[in-house]
C-alpha cells in the first residue's frame, strides 16, 4: 500500500498543532502513522514541539537537499527531515504541519500528498493568537490578512471542541 505525506496547513491560531497532537494520541498504537518533529531555527516551546536547528545547519541542509521540504517564515527556517519523505515512500502515513507556501512543491516532488486545511473565523483566530502572548507573533492584523491559495483534500473548520475537529483529521488519516 502506498504511503502518503499529509500536510496540515492553515492560518496561525487555527489549531493545527492541537489537532495533530490529538491525532497522534489517537493513533499512537498504529505504526503506519508517523508524526515527525519539524526542524526550526528556534528552541521548542509550549506552543511548538520542534527540534532546534541553527541557521548554518539549516542553510547547509537546504543547499545539500537534506530535507523533504524547507521554507522560511516569520524570520525563521523550517524543515521536514529527509526521514519524513522516506517513510512516506516506504508506505507510512506521515503527518506534518507545514506552510501553505510549500504545498505546490510537495505535490511536484513527493509521490503522494494529501492536504488538510485547518481554519476558523478571523475573530477566533485573533483571540487564539492574542492568548499566546508571544512577541514573535508580531502584527496580529498582518498575520490574519495572509491568504493561502491551497486546494485542500479536507478542510476542517475548527470552531467547536478540539476533539471533534481531531476526529475529522483522524478519519481522514485512516482513509489515506
Amino acid at each position: 500500500m502506498p504511503g502518503c505525506l499529509v500536510l496540515v496547513v492553515g492560518p496561525s491560531g487555527a489549531g493545527k498543532d492541537t489537532l495533530i497532537r490529538l491525532a497522534r494520541a489517537a493513533l499512537a498504537d498504529d505504526p503506519r502513522y508517523v508524526f515527525p518533529r519539524r526542524l526550526v531555527t528556534r528552541p521548542p516551546s509550549a506552543d511548538e514541539d520542534n527540534d532546534e536547528i541553527d541557521e548554518a545547519a539549516f542553510a547547509d541542509g537546504c543547499a545539500a537537499g537534506r530535507f523533504t521540504l524547507s521554507w522560511r517564515a516569520h524570520g525563521l527556517g523550517y524543515a521536514l527531515p529527509a526521514e519524513a519523505g522516506r517513510r512516506a515512500a516506504d508506505g507510512q502515513v506521515v503527518i506534518c504541519n507545514v506552510s501553505r507556501r510549500v504545498v505546490a512543491e510537495a505535490r511536484r516532488t513527493c509521490p503522494r500528498v494529501s492536504v488538510v486545511e485547518v481554519t476558523a473565523p478571523p475573530e477566533i483566530l485573533a483571540q487564539r493568537i492574542a492568548a499566546r502572548g508571544r512577541p514573535q507573533d508580531g502584527d496580529l492584523a498582518a498575520r490574519l490578512a495572509r491568504e493561502g491559495d491551497v486546494v485542500a483534500d479536507l478542510t476542517i473548520l475548527n470552531t467547536g471542541s478540539p476533539g471533534d475537529a481531531a476526529s475529522q483529521l483522524v478519519a481522514h488519516l485512516r482513509a489515506c
